[in-house]
């Protein structure tokens, strides 16, 4: 009895292990799932729905453009160049995508956060500071200057940010555990929600006069992505 009570909590032991190991997308169970369009009135699936495979092409596991820079020319002073599943379909199951990250001078990437993907970000050109915060209680803050060449790794679904600090234009490059990463700009989300969020809710949370809420919440709320 014991030695099955042993083994069950083995298994049991095992199988939340290899849960919590699972840092990116399902893997895939074909050698490629090339995304198509969802047909109306289905099922919803967690992804994209596969091309037959006899009619995948070398276009759909390509994209060029990555060495334009972004418009930079708005508030945040950033631009990101998005290439994930939406520009290569061929990304479809396989838990990968990237990002091109362009900087004006004392230009942010504002805090974010991405729900499905871990981030690794390699500076090209310029100086960066970034960094993440930790989750509660420690909100504990990690930060590094970077430059060309330096790496840094931003966990999944942690704040995190990047500012240059240099007095030129910085390139970033990124990859992310996921087809879809998704993003969640803070300030965006908090005070740019649509509808708004009840002022009396923000006033308490974030300890602030009202009226500094209904400022905050008045004003547009630029998307870098």
């Amino acid at each position: 009895m014991k030695k099955g009570v042993s083994f069950l909590v083995t298994v049991a032991l095992m199988a939340l292990a290899s849960s919590l190991a699972s840092a990116s997308d399902p893997s895939p169970h074909q050698d490629t799932c090339v995304a198509i369009a969802e047909p109306k009135n289905t099922i919803f699936v967690n992804g994209k729905f596969c091309e037959n495979p006899n009619l995948t092409k070398a276009e759909d596991f390509f994209y060029s453009g990555l060495d334009k820079p972004g418009n930079i020319s708005n508030p945040v002073g950033s631009a990101v160049t998005q290439v994930n599943v939406a520009q290569i379909a061929g990304l479809n199951t396989l838990g990968i995508s990237a990002v091109r990250i362009d900087y004006a001078p004392y230009g942010q990437n504002p805090p974010h956060t991405h729900p499905q993907a871990t981030e690794i970000l390699t500076v090209l050109e310029g100086t960066l500071l970034v960094g993440f915060v930790t989750s509660n209680p420690e909100n504990r803050l990690f930060t590094k200057v970077l430059n060309k060449g330096d790496v840094f790794v931003f966990p999944i679904g942690l704040i995190h940010f990047q500012f240059n600090i240099g007095h030129t234009n910085a390139v970033a490059i990124a990859g992310l555990s996921s087809q879809n990463p998704g993003v969640i700009t803070i300030a965006n989300a908090v005070f740019g929600s649509d509808p708004a969020i009840d002022p009396d809710v923000l006033s308490r949370a974030f300890q602030l006069d009202k009226n500094v809420v209904k400022n905050l919440q008045s004003r547009f709320w630029y998307d870098n992505n």
